[in-house]
């Protein structure tokens, strides 16, 4: 039989993709339907049809699965941000052990039963909410000209409104509701993207947790804000508000933050500590947005380097110094390369502000910087560890790594699939890996953290 654009099937939920989307098939036709889960028996509405497999949409849940559980969200679907809220959360480990498992396999090119024998259980997070100490909220306007903030529907800038995100701090809803009840009080607009007009784009929060520091900053289309005294005297109420700034932001442009910060509360930035090092954390400081997941994947990352108190370590994408300042209490010497010169200062700063003297930091990209310390002034590594973006490593960077013969490499990956890329090119090269940590450092969502040791062969 063949399939068309909004036939109506029904299908049993067999397995899960990388997205969290369901996957069944009938008479060896796939259907990938969002929000279905696995073990689900749905009724499903094809959208688009391929000559192999078709997208579809959930219409009904016929007979529930075993493993789908009432969303704490009433807005998961619409969101899009916890695609696999639905799923219990024991299911979502396995899902996300799978998925790390199934690119190293498929990608990576490594042996079922030898990726089973490395791979260590999965850290999860208990509860699965309110870990995310930062959280960036646009505004709006709803149909009866009321301002409103949430965040935008999957792939679309259209606001679903909710003050109440279950992924986000508990006190992100006070702050919110306080501001859109100002900005209906003093008919402050919200941006609108279409126009330019408007005031208020979007208001950042973050919070550190371990020192329940609050910071708000408002991103405006303009230079200040009317009636400031009155939405600074209400949120100096909440408990923890420590820093409240602007961020000027008049181009259109779907960049949030703006370049210049101006200050209209309290100090610059927060603090948080992470592994008893302390951070300063400003607007625009990058800064690992589940801190708890963050120290178990930093103290996981310190054990698979295995130090002995002598080493030279290269950590390379290093951004504010986080794993480098966690290394530097157990090695000789540390050494951090990032792109952005604004992070490298402040890894400066927070090495500074924790008395931490032997590390040293610079400003490049890696796959340059490395090269240049190493075949010109003869820099060695015993241990790199390596926290790329999503697309992982440049070859660049992973050659020269393979040049400096480290005895050992400890990857932190934010994608598996790029990890399992690395991976490969580091094993034919000389390495070998030898254990696999799963983290799950953002519950709810189908993203899943990964630390890897890799030791070189002739050691």
């Amino acid at each position: 039989m063949e399939y068309k654009k909004n036939d109506i099937c029904q299908v049993t939920i067999e397995d899960i993709g990388a997205d969290g989307e369901g996957i069944g098939k009938i008479d060896g036709y796939t259907l990938f339907i969002k929000d279905a889960v696995l073990g689900d028996v749905v009724s499903a509405k094809i959208m688009k049809a391929k000559k192999q497999y078709a997208f579809a949409r959930l219409e009904k849940v016929l007979q529930p699965s075993p493993f789908r559980i009432e969303p704490k969200c009433a807005f998961h679907k619409s969101c899009g941000g916890c695609q696999i809220q639905a799923m219990s959360y024991d299911k979502q480990l396995e899902f996300k052990q799978n998925k790390v498992r199934n690119n190293l396999i498929r990608i990576g090119g490594f042996d079922p039963d030898f990726v089973d024998s490395i791979m260590e259980a999965p850290v999860g997070m208990e509860p699965p909410f309110y870990y995310r100490n930062k959280a960036q909220f646009p505004f709006g306007t709803d149909k009866e000209g009321n301002p409103i903030t949430g965040f935008y529907a999957g792939r679309t800038h259209s606001i679903i409104a909710n003050s109440d995100c279950a992924l986000g701090v508990k006190e992100n809803q006070e702050i919110l509701e306080c501001i859109l009840e100002y900005m209906k009080e003093y008919g402050v607009p919200a941006y609108n993207e279409e126009t330019g007009k408007g005031l208020i784009r979007h208001v950042l929060i973050r919070k550190g947790f371990a020192t329940g520091e609050l910071m708000v900053c408002f991103v405006i289309n303009g230079k200040s804000l009317p009636h400031c005294e009155a939405i600074l005297n209400r949120l100096q109420n909440i408990p923890g508000m420590t820093s409240i700034s602007l961020s000027i932001n008049q181009e259109k442009t779907n960049v949030i933050m703006g370049k210049e910060i101006r200050l209209l509360y309290g100090k610059e930035t927060i603090t948080d500590t992470i592994g008893g090092i302390t951070f300063q954390i400003s607007p625009l400081s990058f800064y690992q947005v589940n801190p708890v997941q963050t120290e178990r994947i930093y103290e996981r990352a310190l054990q698979y380097a295995n130090l002995t108190g002598q080493e030279k370590v290269w950590d390379l994408y290093c951004g504010i110094g986080t794993i480098s300042l966690f290394l530097a209490k157990k090695v000789g010497q540390v050494f951090g390369v990032e792109i952005v010169p604004e992070a490298i200062e402040d890894a400066k700063e927070n090495a500074r502000l924790n008395g931490i003297e032997n590390v040293e930091f610079f400003v490049g990209k890696a796959e340059e910087v490395l090269p240049e310390k190493y075949e010109k002034e003869g820099v060695y590594a015993d241990v790199i560890v390596v926290d790329p973006p999503r697309k992982g490593c440049d070859e660049k960077c992973l050659s020269t790594m393979v040049s400096m013969a480290p005895k050992r490499i400890v990857y932190v990956s934010c994608d598996s699939a790029t990890l399992s890329r690395d991976l490969k090119y580091l094993v034919e090269n000389g390495y070998t890996l030898e254990k696999a940590g799963i983290f799950d450092n953002f519950a709810n969502s189908v993203h899943v953290e990964s630390v890897v040791l890799i030791t070189r062969k002739d050691k």
